[in-house]
């Protein structure tokens, strides 16, 4: 190897490493914060000592179920994300099949369709489907927050592109010893379709377990409100003490975080097979 290609790899290590301490930074700094007492949060945020506590303290995470109800707006947030992912992988997973394998009246200008959809934002029809849901009586449920994004454009996306690559002889093997098209999708396309499975359930609970917007137009009491409702509560609660607050988003992010390591060595590779870039 080269001096010059030495060179070029240490650079791009070198790049890599300090990309990667830019993204964690915030949320090392968001521990040591919650480790610390209140007085000291804010007062050591210009040097590196904001990183590492002086006096550690566990005070400010029971703190935070003392002030507000953290244990019920976190199994709210458990439930709808959990039911969204899980209802979601069925109906996106048999939505993708049909477009990649099955032949059908009307299956490509469907599928236009459903490719249009994905550049819709929530913001663009979040008005009338709340006048929707309004007229049927959903506000303040849990199934207003689950039902409108159990079908997903994009996640249908994904398992249409992983399907397609698939090698078709795993299904006419299936067929020929007399699996119907749906002993087949279950018996032979799930199992060796983990890596797309995985992909969109860490990609539907990162987009679901920070969802604000929606919640907000939807919901008015603490029984059924999720925890980003909760945090933006929680921040403007007096009296005003960061160390809680640090508290607070710690505990609200180590749910995703366990997610991503549970389903991570799958992950990499639905990214590689789907063709996730960006």
């Amino acid at each position: 190897m080269t001096t010059r290609a030495v060179g070029l790899r240490l650079a791009s290590y070198a790049a890599l490493l300090a990309a990667a301490v830019l993204f964690i930074a915030p949320l090392l700094f968001m521990i040591a914060g919650s480790l610390k007492p209140d007085a000291q949060v804010l007062a050591q945020a210009g040097s590196w000592r904001a990183f590492v506590p002086d006096t550690l303290t566990w005070q400010n995470y029971p703190d935070v179920f003392a002030r507000v109800r953290f244990g019920r707006y976190l199994l709210n947030s458990l439930f709808i994300t959990g039911m969204i992912v899980a209802a979601g992988l069925i109906v996106n997973s048999l939505a993708g099949y049909a477009f990649a394998r099955l032949q059908w009246t009307g299956r490509d200008w469907l599928f236009a369709l459903v490719l249009a959809v994905m550049i819709v934002p929530l913001e663009a029809i979040a008005v009338p489907l709340f006048y929707q849901v309004t007229l049927f009586g959903w506000r303040d449920t849990y199934i207003v927050q689950i039902l409108p994004f159990v079908a997903n454009a994009f996640s249908i996306y994904l398992f249409y592109t992983f399907f397609i690559g698939l090698p078709r002889e795993l299904e006419e093997a299936a067929r020929i010893d007399g699996a119907g098209v749906l002993r087949t999708f279950v018996s032979v396309i799930v199992p060796n379709s983990m890596p797309v499975f995985a992909t969109v359930t860490i990609l539907t609970f990162l987009m679901q377990w920070g969802a604000f917007l929606w919640p907000l137009m939807v919901t008015s009491g603490e029984a059924v409100r999720p925890l980003p409702l909760a945090v933006s509560t929680f921040h403007s609660l007096p009296p005003l003490q960061w160390g809680d607050i640090f508290a607070f988003g710690v505990m609200m992010v180590s749910p995703v975080l366990l997610v991503f390591l549970l389903f991570q060595r799958w992950f990499v590779r639905g990214v590689v097979a789907t063709g996730i870039k960006g």
